[in-house]
């Protein structure tokens, strides 16, 4: 990736959001997307924000609101993925549930790559990701966040799950 692409900003993440029909964000607070797209997604007219104290959490709450006819994302670190895996394994994968993951990489020194992390839970997400049959997406720039809203509308449309990888932090 060619260092000439714009930086991963909130507003194109929270954009993003919005044209996929994004009607609640189910978070944990994290390191990675809270200045960027936390702290606006708080006070955003559009999308609610509904805070949990466990990912486990994020991922029933999501599976609700869909019962519901609702569309919701979920905004996680990495390590809550991790966490999580049997909620995620049950719902999204065995249910085929439109389960949307934003992921923070925390600590992601190789943000183009995340796989060439030093970091043993960053560089192993995205072989876990693969191992699971799960669709993914790299978020490094706004050009990624981009592609975004067309990923989530595809979860959608087929009913099932996606994880965004976020490697760097977004700015406001």
């Amino acid at each position: 990736m060619s260092q000439a692409h714009s930086p991963l900003s909130g507003a194109a993440i929270l954009g993003a959001l919005k044209a996929a029909g994004i009607e609640y964000v189910v978070s944990v607070p994290d390191l990675t997307t809270s200045e960027g797209v936390l702290r606006p997604l708080a006070t955003d007219p559009q999308l609610k924000l509904l805070r949990v104290c466990r990912e486990e959490e994020a991922i029933g709450i999501s599976a609700g609101l869909l019962a519901g006819g609702k569309r919701a994302a979920i905004l996680i670190q990495y390590t809550g993925f991790l966490a999580s895996m049997n909620a995620i394994r049950a719902i999204a994968m065995e249910y085929r549930q439109p389960i949307c993951m934003l992921v923070g990489l925390l600590f992601a020194d190789a943000p183009e790559d995340p796989r060439q992390s030093a970091n043993y839970g960053v560089n192993r997400m995205v072989p876990l990701i693969e191992a699971m049959g799960m669709p993914y997406r790299l978020a490094r720039n706004d050009e990624d966040a981009a592609g975004i809203a067309p990923a989530i509308t595809r979860a959608f449309d087929l009913s099932e799950p996606l994880t965004v990888l976020i490697t760097r932090y977004p700015s406001a």
